[in-house]
């Protein structure tokens, strides 16, 4: 009797500290979800803009002086003629009209669908185009912001993408296609496919002349490079169009500033001439000036053209930071003339920002506007 009742004492005692515990459960578990209701979304965009102009003020000051005084400067800059004309000045007024930061922010929320890394069809762009309508953004700026965001998703995600290797190539000899795993694993098409190369133990050599020449790849191989190269404008292999449209929009802009009677020097030019001094270009904006330019009350040495627009993303800020301080280094303040406009919120110390608006740009096709 007496064990009898110290069992049901005993399991009392359990139900009482097992319901115990899980309403406390219940508690914590409706803390956390409202802690995580409250929580405030983090903000888009990178460092804010003033922040970075305070932060770097002398530097700037430094920056703009080196411009300045280059031309007088006991050591010669790189890429300067040995006889050079005395150097004319010349001031542009340049007006800009930058996208606020929270209109890019909106758009960036509707340019990026899961597993969508290809050409977008003409629905989608269309579906694009209406909700732009809304905001002060153009249908351009807002399929350039989407490839920015699409590299950056690349450049971060890889590693996790890395470490699912062995099961991707798992999927892979199931039968599963590169275009479908991209879709299951949100990653770009061509990126999967060489992940998937290199664990069927293809050397980096081999995978890179295939690439190039498809011919060269087994059947399955070849058809699933094709599908995924016509489906990935991310990390596709083919780059020789944009590359077109790019070299056009640098001589729209070098012929603009030749018209106004600027003295520069342009990149092929400086690329022939370092890499025969030097063994490999060193420094090449796109135009080095040879005169004293100063746009918008700004120092202006050189001026690198970009056929994107200038998103206010961290991985195109910082990729466009490492190479514009080459130049900054060797010359001093510069610009950055964006084909499609740039970010209110973007700012790079020692960088004026510009846009194509001066331009003439009907040299370029539709496609390429």
């Amino acid at each position: 009797m007496e064990c009898g009742q110290k069992a049901a004492v005993m399991s009392d005692g359990s139900g009482k500290d097992s319901a115990k515990a899980k309403q406390k459960s219940n508690r914590n578990r409706n803390n956390n979800s409202k802690r995580g209701n409250n929580r405030t979304p983090k903000r888009y965009g990178t460092t804010a803009k003033k922040v970075l102009m305070d932060k770097n003020v002398k530097q700037i000051e430094e920056m703009n002086s080196q411009a300045n005084n280059r031309f007088t400067a006991k050591q010669k800059p790189l890429a300067f003629p040995k006889d050079m004309n005395e150097p004319k000045r010349f001031s542009f007024e340049w007006r800009v009209s930058p996208v606020a930061l929270k209109e890019e922010a909106i758009m960036a929320e509707e340019v990026i669908r899961k597993g969508e890394f290809g050409w977008l069809d003409d629905e989608r762009v269309e579906e694009i185009a209406q909700i732009v309508k809304q905001h002060d953004m153009s249908l351009d700026q807002a399929l350039s912001l989407r490839s920015a965001l699409l590299q950056q998703k690349t450049v971060y995600g890889h590693g996790r993408l890395q470490s699912r290797s062995k099961a991707l190539v798992r999927l892979y000899k199931e039968g599963v296609s590169i275009v479908d795993l991209s879709k299951r694993f949100d990653f770009p098409p061509m990126n999967i496919f060489r992940i998937v190369l290199a664990e069927l133990k293809w050397s980096k050599s081999k995978i890179k002349e295939c690439l190039r020449s498809p011919s060269k790849l087994p059947e399955r191989e070849r058809k699933e490079f094709e599908e995924a190269e016509a489906a990935d404008r991310v990390s596709n292999v083919d780059q020789s169009e944009v590359q077109v449209k790019a070299d056009k929009f640098e001589d729209i802009l070098s012929d603009w500033f030749e018209g106004q009677g600027v003295k520069l020097r342009r990149q092929p030019e400086m690329v022939r001439e370092q890499s025969a001094q030097h063994g490999r270009p060193v420094a090449t904006p796109d135009i080095l000036f040879l005169d004293h330019v100063e746009i918008n009350g700004n120092p202006v040495a050189w001026i690198d053209a970009k056929h994107f627009y200038g998103a206010d993303v961290k991985f195109q800020r910082k990729k466009m930071a490492a190479q514009m301080s080459r130049y900054i280094n060797e010359w001093g303040s510069g610009a950055v003339v964006y084909r499609h406009g740039f970010s209110a919120n973007l700012f790079m110390p020692g960088c004026t920002l510009l846009d194509a608006s001066p331009l003439d740009l009907s040299g370029l096709s539709p496609e390429g506007s």
